[in-house]
């Protein structure tokens, strides 16, 4: 790839090992290279993209909204997947109910899911507080539907989430 240039009708053809893409991931798409029955985020890219057979790192709800980084780079994903590297993942969420200082407190403390996992401390932020409250949590790890059912377990309930960063990494 370093030496040799491959010309087709008249056109370079460039070279890409890696592809690295940013996604607003819209609600109603699966976080999956392909599906049967629904569509998924692999399903918005252009063809010119998707020949490089990217997959997303890591998943987002169905219904969860934000930043999904598409790639065919398996080292990368497994640097920002891996457990022991503790890479933050911050959402905006609308939950339903009052969020108050007695959440932060547990949230920093871990909360006990429904399963019984005992989560790693997370770093709630009360953006707008009221009946309806606007929030911004931070966690290092990513269980299954984990920032609803960190909600859940203080009581509360999350109607709109979204994720805005991962790592360094923040949705423009």
């Amino acid at each position: 790839p370093n030496q040799d240039v491959v010309i087709i009708n008249g056109q370079e053809v460039l070279y890409k090992q890696f592809i690295y893409l940013m996604m607003n991931k819209p609600g109603g798409l699966i976080s999956a290279t392909g599906d049967n029955r629904e569509e998924t985020v692999i399903d918005l890219l252009e063809m010119e993209d998707q020949v490089y057979e990217p997959f997303p790192v890591g998943r987002l709800d169905k219904d969860t909204e934000g930043l999904l980084l598409i790639t065919n780079d398996g080292q990368l994903s497994h640097r920002l997947l891996s457990p022991k590297k503790h890479v933050p993942k911050t959402y905006f969420a609308v939950i339903e109910g009052e969020v108050t200082e007695e959440d932060i407190v547990a949230f920093r403390n871990g909360v006990t899911l429904d399963d019984g996992y005992e989560t790693k401390p997370g770093e709630l932020v009360i953006l707008k507080s009221g009946h309806m409250s606007d929030i911004e949590l931070t966690i290092t790890e990513g269980k299954f539907h984990q920032v609803k059912r960190m909600f859940q377990a203080v009581g509360k309930r999350v109607v709109y989430l979204k994720r805005i960063s991962m790592g360094s990494l923040k949705l423009d």
